[in-house]
């Protein structure tokens, strides 16, 4: 059986590359949302295996967004996608209970590898 994954990103289009990346490499695509808040809610239904989450959201950000999940489910797996410059949100995001992180741009591969990694642990 496949891998169910959620894509948590407020830009559309990065929701949509992350997706085409994913669905190619063979894993399922459960839930897209573009805030923390709907992530959660998502989370809850969906119960995916692998969550790629946005820092910089409106409504809730990524960081509410980790601790929130984690709260419902410990063990959630979740890689963080920043922008460059962001150092000090991701150490906070992995702090908070992120177990990778990629940055944008983002190249195929080291999503591919961030989502390998964190699934085999």
């Amino acid at each position: 059986m496949s891998k169910k994954i959620l894509i948590v990103d407020d830009a559309s289009f990065m929701r949509m590359m992350i997706k085409n990346i994913v669905s190619k490499a063979g894993f399922e695509v459960v839930g897209e949302a573009e805030n923390g808040a709907v992530a959660l809610e998502l989370y809850k239904k969906h119960s995916p295996d692998l969550v790629t989450m946005d820092i910089t959201m409106p409504e809730m950000d990524g960081i509410e967004a980790v601790k929130a999940i984690r709260e419902v489910d410990g063990n959630a797996s979740i890689i963080m996608c920043s922008a460059m410059g962001q150092q000090s949100m991701v150490m906070e995001a992995i702090q908070a209970g992120a177990k990778d992180f990629i940055v944008k741009p983002f190249q195929q591969d080291r999503i591919l590898q961030a989502i390998d990694r964190v699934l085999s642990r």
